[in-house]
């Protein structure tokens, strides 16, 4: 067991190495030797904490700050998009319309033979739907 005895915020992030020597009792010949690298880190609390620290003052920055480029870059006349794009409904309905044709294989049919779609487009145009 290996225990860390003073722990201070300071030590956060050090590296400390531990070698373990394996070896017979009788005998002053190792068989067999491992390093290991340890890492003191902050527990969860802290973690939080400084967290929350952090944002406060990031928080208390921005709100001293002026940013007169925010008011440059942005164009005023901008139009607020609602809704899907044009694309997406687009994409949709070509994806319904695929999987309303019928499979290829299905004799009786008024729609052309070019326009049967085999299992694996229609399972791709479901995908895409999806």
């Amino acid at each position: 067991v290996i225990r860390h005895r003073d722990v201070r915020a300071a030590y956060y992030g050090v590296i400390d190495k531990f070698r373990l020597q394996v070896s017979e009792q009788s005998q002053r010949k190792a068989l067999g030797k491992k390093e290991i690298i340890a890492t003191l880190l902050p527990s969860a609390k802290e973690q939080q904490q400084q967290k929350e620290e952090e944002e406060k003052r990031i928080k208390e920055h921005l709100a001293e700050s002026v940013f007169f480029e925010q008011t440059l870059c942005q164009p005023e006349n901008r139009t607020a998009s609602s809704g899907p794009s044009l694309l997406t409904v687009f994409l949709g309905v070509v994806c319904v319309a695929a999987l309303m044709l019928p499979t290829s294989g299905e004799m009786e049919s008024l729609v052309p033979l070019y326009l049967h779609l085999s299992v694996n487009q229609k399972l791709v145009a479901a995908y895409v739907l999806g």
